[in-house]
C-alpha cells in the first residue's frame, strides 16, 4: 500500500543553517516521532530504531536510513526502510527542497512517500494514510521550532 504526502514548513532560520540541520543526526534523532535511536554509520547512512503505533497495533522498526540525490543547501532525499517483525515492514523516503524565501528565512517543501506491508497494512489505507500523514506533519513541524529556535 503506497501513499504519498506533500507539505512546506516555513522556518526562520537561512538556508545553511537548515541544510546543517537536515544532515545532523541528533536533530533528526529529536524530530522523528517514536525514534529511540538514531546513528551515522557514514555521511549519507543512518541506522535507526522507531517504536510506531498505528492504531491497534504497536511495534519497534529497526533500519536503515540514506541521504541520496544530495544537492547542498537546496535539496536531497531521505529513504528508510524498517522492519517491525510480525507487525510488517514499512518504507519510505521523501524529496526535500529549500527555498530561501528571505535573509533568515528558509521554505522546506517535502513530497514523502510511504509503502507499508505485512499486518499493518491489513489495519486499512485510510487509517495507514492519516497516521503517515500525521507522522510526516510531526516530524517537519518539530523540526522547524527546533531549527528556528536554536
Amino acid at each position: 500500500m503506497a501513499l504519498i504526502i506533500e507539505g512546506e514548513e516555513t522556518i526562520a532560520a537561512p538556508i545553511g543553517k537548515v541544510w546543517e540541520a537536515l544532515n545532523d543526526p541528533a536533530v533528526l534523532k529529536e524530530c522523528i516521532p517514536g525514534c529511540q535511536s538514531l546513528e551515522k554509520k557514514s555521511d549519507t547512512e543512518l541506522a535507526a530504531t522507531v517504536v510506531l503505533k498505528i492504531g491497534p497495533i504497536k511495534a519497534t522498526f529497526a533500519g536503515e536510513v540514506t541521504l541520496k540525490n544530495l544537492n547542498p543547501p537546496n535539496s536531497y532525499t531521505i529513504a528508510g526502510e524498517g522492519k517491525g517483525g510480525i507487525a510488517g515492514f514499512a518504507k519510505g523516503g521523501a524529496d526535500v527542497k529549500l527555498t530561501e524565501t528571505g535573509p533568515n528565512q528558509t521554505v522546506l517543501k517535502y513530497e514523502a512517500k510511504a509503502d507499508v506491508g505485512g499486518k499493518i497494512a491489513q489495519l486499512g489505507s485510510r487509517l495507514i494514510s492519516s497516521t503517515s500523514k500525521k507522522l510526516a506533519g510531526e516530524f517537519f513541524s518539530t523540526f522547524g521550532e527546533k531549527v528556528s529556535a536554536s
